[in-house]
């Protein structure tokens, strides 16, 4: 009898070393509660930053998919307007080509400004395919693929995981009551040990899961990152090139038709086949009134460089290439200067030379002697 009560003292023993050891491996803060298992301060901070990391790159995701609806949507209104821009482009070719006046200043800046529309709406069609090859697929590709997937689904493992380990703690938990409440009871130890066991088993997986999870998604979360920042600056970089370009065939379509304008205006002028020639001027160096009447203004003979070259159509204009210098003559009130270059005289705009108190010497020999 007292060898059998020695035997149950000592197993008391035993049982209450275990559950001491238990308890300070698995106890929390307080005696209730299921989360007896989130006791490791490593544990905890892994728990807190999966959980920033899950909401961090679904707000990526849904950012990501934000920007490929928009950068669809401006495509489909780009398409349409092409549509439309496109069509009239062709009505003002075709009024060009079949106008009665197909030499007249309407009829070639109608042509002029179809073709420039013709060459914007290539580059908006070029801006459609950067956006779409450049923006949107891309963006697709991350929001669908493989590597944010299979991070999150790590993350879920992980939070099921922690689960089936908090309600392991409480089992713990329960079964360390009984067994202080029993006695030295056989059975209700060696269930003791094994929930005991199986804890411990959770525990580490957890841990193994919750490192891969963590580093998994934050290498997501690092190149969804780096990738949407990038789409932004490629998308910039796209429309910045597309506006520049447009505003370069607008300028130039802009000087075409103004000039248009002027030839128009200055067709009086022409017509008269008049010609000013060096007898027409005065000792002082202006030109007589006579011949050519009010509508030019009286000028001293100067210099001027070529900023835009100009073709010439007419037997009294002359044509210019940039950096050429004109000794011009005289300049009208409709926006046309009149002078020599190379040994040639004759109409010019304006607007397309600027005057210069110095010429190169290498210029000398083709300006010619005023």
């Amino acid at each position: 009898m007292d060898a059998l009560r020695k035997q149950a003292t000592k197993f008391r023993e035993q049982v209450a070393k275990q559950q001491q050891a238990v308890l300070k491996q698995f106890s929390n803060h307080g005696p209730q509660g299921a989360d007896v298992i989130i006791t490791d301060e490593a544990e905890l901070h892994r728990h807190q930053q999966l959980e920033k990391l899950f909401v961090s790159t679904r707000a990526g995701k849904h950012y990501q998919r934000d920007i490929i609806r928009g950068v669809e949507g401006f495509i489909a209104t780009g398409t349409k307007q092409l549509e439309l821009s496109t069509k009239l482009a062709e009505d003002c070719r075709r009024y060009s080509v079949e106008s009665t006046k197909a030499d007249g200043a309407l009829a070639k800046a109608s042509l002029h400004y179809a073709d420039a529309r013709f060459n914007m709406e290539k580059e908006r069609d070029g801006l459609h395919r950067a956006l779409s090859t450049q923006v949107g697929e891309p963006l697709r590709a991350m929001v669908m693929g493989a590597p944010l997937e299979d991070a999150r689904h790590l993350t879920q493992r992980y939070d099921r995981l922690r689960q089936e380990a908090e309600v392991q703690g409480e089992d713990v938990r329960k079964r360390q009551a009984r067994s202080r409440e029993g006695g030295g009871n056989a059975e209700n130890a060696v269930k003791l040990q094994m929930a005991e066991a199986r804890m411990q088993e959770l525990t580490s997986a957890m841990a193994v899961l919750g490192k891969e999870a963590a580093a998994a998604m934050t290498a997501v979360e690092a190149q969804q990152q780096r990738l949407t920042l990038q789409r932004l600056i490629s998308m910039i970089e796209a429309e910045r090139n597309y506006h520049i370009r447009l505003a370069e065939i607008l300028d130039q379509l802009y000087a075409q038709m103004v000039l248009e304008r002027q030839r128009s205006e200055a067709l009086p002028l022409t017509a008269d086949n008049y010609t000013p020639s060096y007898d027409d001027n005065k000792p002082n160096g202006t030109f007589s009134s006579s011949g050519i009447g009010n509508a030019l203004e009286k000028s001293m003979y100067f210099l001027a460089e070529v900023l835009h070259p100009f073709d010439a159509e007419g037997e009294n204009e002359l044509t210019l290439n940039l950096g050429d210098y004109v000794v011009v003559r005289q300049v009208s009130t409709t926006g046309w200067s009149e002078g020599e270059c190379k040994g040639k005289a004759g109409w010019f705009p304006s607007t397309y030379v600027e005057r210069r108190q110095r010429v190169p010497a290498s210029k000398v020999t083709e300006t010619g002697s005023m």
